[in-house]
């Protein structure tokens, strides 16, 4: 790195923590990073934003009670902090799996609207945390 610094832009992302924890590991690396940028989480509102937009990415969309169900899953005190919530990862990932529920609950039905197809519901968000 040292031989091509002006050529060459190296970008590590993580956990502020880790991050640390790995710059502590190596006394040069700390003066080889000298630019850190932290990115504050996303509030509740924005999260429902994010998960809205990965629905309509999809062609679905949250009912009104799947939204106050996802805000209330981001609530839980397992995806309101600590070292396993991944912010707009949790979310992708609860959407992502929500739709894989709805097609499960809508496959037993004997037939489906289009309108059923796209939209996620409150029991298609539980148990995906």
């Amino acid at each position: 790195m040292e031989d091509h610094r002006d050529e060459l832009i190296l970008i590590l992302a993580g956990y502020q923590k880790e991050m640390e924890n790995f710059l502590l590991t190596n006394p040069g690396l700390r003066s080889r990073f000298p630019i850190h940028i932290d990115f504050p989480d996303y509030n509740k509102q924005e999260l429902l934003q994010i998960a809205e937009q990965l629905c309509v990415k999809r062609q679905y969309q949250l009912n009104s009670q799947a939204k106050i169900a996802l805000l209330n899953l981001l609530n839980a005190p397992e995806n309101s902090s600590g070292d396993n919530f991944g912010n707009a990862r949790t979310v992708r990932n609860i959407i992502e799996k929500a739709i894989r529920r709805q097609a499960v609950r809508l496959i037993t039905k004997p037939s489906t609207t289009r309108e059923e197809l796209m939209v996620i519901e409150p029991a298609d968000l539980m148990g995906v945390e």
